[in-house]
């Protein structure tokens, strides 16, 4: 008999797996190949990391706030700022109000000139204030000294000199020690705001600001004025707040009446 060959039908080829997915491209390095960079800390870096670390753990730091109206100040600098440096020699700026405003706010309100020592309070009868100075080795606070006795071209021309120094590296030790209050301006920088830190020993710090076109209710009237805020930060240890609201608020009166300066109320 035939014989017939009985053979199953030969399976379809297996369908071919996909294509492998192509390996994640690595992220791109940054363009000197480094994601960091590791330097030393400058000395001066280092002390004021050390004095300002200081300064939150030992004092018992408050900040009051209050607002200044420009208008005044900016009207008189425009009108006398050519006389002004024409017989000076020197810029007039707004430092040397805010400087003098504080020299008044702080004979009526010595504490605020005041510093601690162990457990003695000590009173000073002269006015020395630290001005805070951006330089290219870091922030520095040269020392304005005598500022009882100096006029609006005094402070000037010895902002002026201090400036210079920072700038150039050559401020000494001795123009950065014994201030007795400190001024800070990070309104230059485009601040509107902020908690200045305390300079140990001293015992306050003035904080000024940006000036910024704002609406504020004058003699029940709505008006664009050109407002600055500023800040008071201080040892509660030695000032209560009722000294630092009030030196705050001289000087913000001062500064919106220049003639308080001549008339000397």
């Amino acid at each position: 008999p035939p014989i017939y060959a009985c053979c199953a039908a030969a399976p379809p080829p297996p369908p071919k797996p996909p294509p492998a997915a192509a390996p994640a491209a690595p992220s791109k390095a940054p363009p000197s190949g480094e994601r960091e960079r590791r330097v030393p800390m400058t000395r001066m870096r280092q002390k004021i990391a050390e004095r300002l670390k200081g300064a939150q753990e030992t004092c018992a730091l408050l900040t009051t706030f209050n607002e200044v109206d420009m208008s005044v100040l900016m009207a008189l600098r425009a009108k006398h700022k050519e006389a002004f440096e024409k017989k000076h020699g020197v810029k007039l700026g707004f430092m040397s109000a805010f400087v003098r405003a504080s020299v008044l706010a702080l004979q009526e309100q010595p504490a605020v000139n005041a510093s601690i020592d162990g457990t003695d309070i000590v009173y000073r009868n002269f006015v020395d204030i630290s001005i805070a100075v951006s330089s290219p080795k870091g922030l520095v606070v040269p020392v304005l000294r005598g500022c009882e006795s100096m006029s609006f071209a005094d402070v000037e021309k010895e902002i002026q000199r201090l400036g210079k120094l920072a700038q150039t590296g050559q401020l000494a030790l001795e123009d950065m020690v014994g201030g007795t209050f400190t001024i800070t301006n990070g309104g230059v920088f485009g601040s509107l705001m902020s908690t200045p830190i305390v300079n140990p020993p001293q015992s306050a710090v003035l904080g000024m600001h940006g000036i910024v076109q704002r609406p504020v209710a004058v003699d029940g009237q709505v008006v664009i004025r050109p407002m600055m805020y500023i800040a008071l930060t201080y040892d509660h240890r030695l000032i209560d707040g009722r000294e630092a609201v009030t030196a705050l608020k001289r000087i913000k009166e001062v500064v919106e009446d220049p003639h308080r300066f001549l008339l000397d109320v």
